[in-house]
């Protein structure tokens, strides 16, 4: 909404019930509901969302991170009913946000992929024979959409029904199509995903990859660019990968693919995320460009303004996923009413938010709440900055992943960059800090606001010495 403010472009809202006050209500142009707080009675009913774009007179849709962003039958309607879809149409949706289709294609395209069912299951049967087929560990993944929802491990044959329930639950819930990929199980890979950028006249460049090991039920907590483990020559052959896997599937608009990156640095393609990813301010830090507004620049038939010689990634950026979930419980989900709320500012900080005083986080969606995204010259100086930014961060009310990334910022093997996918499991003991009632949360808030207003005082002589030396430091670095 910002880069459309930007372009002189008014903007429209959707909310359900329970989001009528959301931030994103609030800022819009014109908002207008469409439902209950249940997905499928909302955010996944596309004819609503399509007749208040019709009503509203809106010339076009952006289908956001989640819901019916990779649903190539929305994107359909969408087109059918006169609207732009920004983002690739319904036949690249159909060959790239199915990942089984997206798998086939790549390996025509000459990319590596893990072994896999050739189309997705949708019988716990047929998935158990799979499974015997491609040997366990194996994986198993929606079809039908991504950001880690609904994947689920599976060690032996004893685990499968369990996880087949919750699977595809899950994907049923989250994209309305319970069928499944199963995969074979990578084990001490990285996550590594490299953003293209495709115009209506076939040009395509790659913008660099971002590292997004780190995380938690198989979703995103931090992610960063550049990669700490990956070299010159790994990079050029990640993006020129993607590329090739855009340019077979005809891709428009901006896009994500993904890859495992093993230990000795072999790779296999996972999947293409055929929309705007959560952590696109990484990229958009490094490069300085506005991903929102080329996405909108070639869904009305823009030739990109640049090729891939002008892309020179400057610096070091990480995102931080803020999520009401509680670290200290397995990460458990965790909605209620935030009380009060004080974002990071400062050199190198953005924060791109859903958050406000006094509003109540459901637990019906996802429980992303805001990211911290800090840049740097180099990768120790966004650290540095992203250590400052958590520790201005208050959110009081409800529990956050904040001292998740607090203690991930301060541990040696990330600062080092010694991670992969399994660094949550093997970092995080989940040590369980003294309890905190509503009331104590609010008054450390008051607390932490009342020192801000205080005047400054004087530093002593090894405060000053021990700033001395930092700045010195900084200045040698």
């Amino acid at each position: 909404m910002r880069t459309c403010r930007d372009l002189g472009l008014r903007t429209v809202a959707v909310y359900s019930d329970i989001d009528r006050t959301a931030p994103h209500v609030r800022f819009a142009d014109a908002a207008f509901p469409i439902g209950g707080a249940a997905p499928a009675e909302s955010y996944l009913n596309a004819d609503r969302i399509i007749a208040v774009a019709q009503r509203s007179g809106a010339g076009a849709i952006h289908p956001g991170y989640g819901f019916l962003s990779e649903n190539a039958a929305f994107a359909q309607a969408v087109a059918d009913a006169g609207l732009v879809f920004i983002g690739p149409d319904a036949k690249v949706q159909r060959a790239l946000g199915e990942k089984t289709s997206a798998r086939r294609l790549a390996s025509e395209a000459g990319v590596p992929v893990a072994a896999g069912t050739p189309d997705p299951v949708s019988e716990e049967a047929a998935a158990r024979a799979a499974a015997e087929r491609i040997g366990y560990p194996v994986l198993l993944k929606p079809a039908g959409g991504g950001g880690g929802k609904g994947m689920r491990i599976v060690r032996s044959a004893e685990e499968l029904s369990a996880a087949w329930r919750g699977s595809t639950g899950e994907a049923q819930t989250g994209f309305g199509d319970a069928r499944i990929l199963i995969e074979r199980l990578i084990t001490d890979a990285r996550h590594v995903e490299v953003q293209i950028v495709a115009d209506q006249q076939g040009n395509i460049v790659w913008l660099g990859e971002r590292d997004c090991s780190i995380q938690r039920r198989h979703q995103k907590l931090i992610e960063e660019t550049p990669g700490p483990s990956v070299t010159p020559e790994l990079r050029a052959q990640l993006g020129e990968s993607a590329v090739r896997i855009a340019r077979a599937a005809g891709y428009t608009s901006v896009g994500t693919a993904e890859f495992l990156v093993s230990p000795d640095g072999s790779f296999v393609f996972l999947e293409m995320n055929t929309r705007l990813q959560v952590e696109h301010p990484v990229t958009e830090l490094v490069t300085g460009l506005d991903l929102v507004a080329l996405q909108l620049g070639i869904a009305a038939g823009a030739r990109l303004p640049f090729g891939q010689e002008a892309i020179a990634p400057v610096g070091a950026a990480i995102e931080l996923r803020v999520t009401a979930e509680d670290p200290y419980a397995g990460f458990l989900p965790a909605g209620g009413r935030i009380t009060f709320v004080r974002e990071p500012l400062g050199p190198g900080v953005r924060v791109d938010s859903a958050l406000a005083s006094g509003m109540t986080v459901p637990n019906e969606y996802d429980p992303l709440l805001a990211k911290i995204i800090a840049w740097g010259p180099t990768r120790a100086v966004a650290i540095a900055r992203a250590r400052r930014a958590v520790r201005e961060t208050i959110i009081a009310g409800i529990p956050t992943a904040l001292p998740f990334h607090a203690h991930v910022l301060a541990e040696t093997d990330f600062i080092a960059g010694r991670y992969d996918t399994g660094y949550v499991a093997s970092h995080w003991a989940d040590p369980r800090p003294p309890d905190l009632d509503d009331l104590a949360a609010r008054a450390a808030a008051l607390v932490a606001v009342g020192l801000q207003r205080r005047p400054p005082q004087p530093a002593a002589g090894p405060a000053a010495s021990a700033w001395t030396q930092a700045a010195h430091d900084e200045s040698r670095r």
